[in-house]
């Protein structure tokens, strides 16, 4: 009898449960079931600070004044509008109302300021493109004056180190607070992330409950995760699955060109490479199109003229944009190969004997760094210290896990192979100031050309889109002339993602990935 009645306890108490899961949605007559979805990228992340890192918009964590669509044209985001009355010296931005933070805060132009504030103070870099010499702020209206006529400010606000977030948490690198869709539930660095719905976010309700991203800069890792379930989206699978992978009715393969340019910087503090020659030699070492073909798998096109690649590679491109761009430069076909990187060593002063490029009695070698998380940059690494064995120059290759606090920080290397999104506004200006002005964010050459110097300091000021695109071509034209970099190829962007997710969008800028809009069927 026992037996029965505890029987029919546990049976009630069962029922009872079920009931109070169900309760909450009782009143629909249906019952929710919560959507999540796992990322997984190449993204390294040790920290959620919004100044050191980018993870913070592209997991819908915080967001920016201004944003880009992907037709690389800029739109309001969380400034409603905006404008200049001086031609870019004074600018006064409107901060959209009824905006909170995801702990309630109201969203307004004095905390728009603090964040900024704390942006300059904690990035020398985003420091130098913004230019800003004071800010004011009254109710939802943000004036902010920079140092010099600034053209581009509202673009340069596009950039995910200006996300605003509220500066007065205390845990700014493990929890910040912004206004996106999700906020942060958990985060371990360089490993795992999970973000919740917030569910008072201001624009339109975010379709999922709940994200997981991870980290993972193993590329097979990735696709291993894609390929058994246990990712739902995957950024940069191996290149050499996406056959497979396509061949999967319940994977969709994505593939699109990016903004991206595999790039040489050189660094000028190296006695060999204050030589244009020098720089020279190693700017037509490399066939592109090898490249493209062998550390890319196809999955790219030549960043300068090398006709045209296969079918489903992309059209070819000039320089460090894409030639679609209007600020593209047209560019001259060149002879690669070892034999003519020996022509300009020779212009150099270098002699090859004994199979060693000899100069003062001292062999041509030097240090080129790369790094992991992009697998094609380690090979392309290789192949050009194949090719320089050729010519009698030794490269010794290292590799290192935080390459930009690597190349801003030494001197001991002579190249380093980089990946950049160029033109992730659509403009040119970006990539000219970050790599040629002072303080620019990719300035690790250390090269001052008072040419290119003065054609940047007029884009800066230059309004009128025409007139840039102009001036843009003739600061590409310098820095071809004095190879002050070199662009080697544009390399596809490609995700992979079950065939329940719906509204992914591969964006061109790489800045927006977690989205409001973002759902699983």
């Amino acid at each position: 009898m026992k037996k029965k009645i505890s029987l029919l306890c546990l049976t009630l108490a069962t029922i009872g449960m079920l009931a109070a899961c169900s309760s909450k949605s009782a009143s629909t007559g249906q019952e929710r079931e919560t959507k999540s979805l796992t990322f997984v990228s190449n993204f390294p992340s040790d920290t959620l600070d919004p100044q050191l890192n980018y993870t913070t918009v592209r997991a819908g964590i915080a967001e920016t004044l201004v944003k880009v669509n992907e037709q690389l044209q800029i739109e309001p985001w969380l400034a409603k509008k905006w404008k200049t009355e001086d031609n870019g010296t004074t600018w006064i931005f409107e901060i959209r109302g009824g905006i909170t933070f995801q702990n309630g805060k109201d969203l307004n132009a004095e905390a728009v300021k603090h964040s900024l504030e704390r942006t300059i103070k904690e990035s020398e870099a985003m420091k130098s493109a913004l230019k800003i010499k004071e800010m004011k702020a009254s109710g939802q209206i943000l004036i902010i004056t920079t140092t010099e006529p600034l053209a581009t400010l509202p673009s340069e606000l596009v950039h995910p180190n200006t996300a605003i977030i509220d500066v007065d948490t205390s845990d700014i690198k493990s929890k910040p607070v912004g206004t996106g869709p999700f906020k942060v539930a958990s985060f371990k660095p360089d490993s795992e992330m999970k973000v919740k719905k917030y569910k008072e976010y201001w624009d339109e309700g975010p379709k999922l409950d709940e994200v997981v991203l991870t980290f993972n800069d193993d590329e097979n890792a990735r696709t291993s995760a894609l390929q058994s379930g246990e990712a739902d989206i995957v950024y940069r699978p191996a290149i050499e699955s996406l056959n497979t992978l396509k061949q999967d009715s319940s994977i969709v393969v994505d593939i699109q060109p990016s903004l991206r340019n595999q790039m040489l910087f050189y660094n000028s503090r190296q006695e060999a490479f204050k030589d244009k020659n020098v720089r020279k030699a190693f700017d037509v070492l490399l066939n592109p199109t090898d490249v493209v073909n062998t550390a890319l798998a196809g999955q790219g096109s030549p960043a300068a003229g090398q006709g045209s690649p296969a079918a489903g590679q992309g059209s070819p491109a000039a320089g460090p944009f894409l030639d679609s761009l209007d600020f593209s430069n047209d560019q001259k076909t060149k002879t690669y190969g070892p034999s003519e990187a020996q022509k300009h060593l020779e212009k150099a002063g270098y002699i090859l004997k004994d199979g060693k490029a000899i100069k003062n009695g001292k062999q041509l070698s030097f240090k080129l760094v790369t790094y992991p998380y992009r697998p094609e940059l380690p090979l392309m690494s290789q192949m050009l210290q194949s090719e320089a064995k050729k010519i009698g120059v030794k490269i010794d290759i290292q590799q290192v896990e935080n390459m930009e606090e690597y190349m801003t920080t030494k001197d001991d290397w002579g190249i380093v192979t980089y990946s950049l999104v160029t033109a992730p506004r659509g403009d040119a200006g970006y990539f000219f100031n970050a790599l040629y002005t002072e303080g620019g964010a990719f300035n690790v050459g250390h090269f001052h050309e008072p040419a290119l110097a003065s054609i940047i300091d007029e884009l800066n000021k230059t309004v009128d889109q025409k007139q840039r695109n102009k001036l843009a071509r003739q600061a590409g034209e310098i820095a071809e002339k004095e190879t002050l970099h070199s662009s080697i190829v544009h390399p596809n962007n490609f995700v992979a993602y079950r065939d329940n997710v719906k509204n992914w969008v591969t964006a061109k800028s790489e800045y927006y990935v977690i989205t409001k809009d973002l759902d699983v069927k």
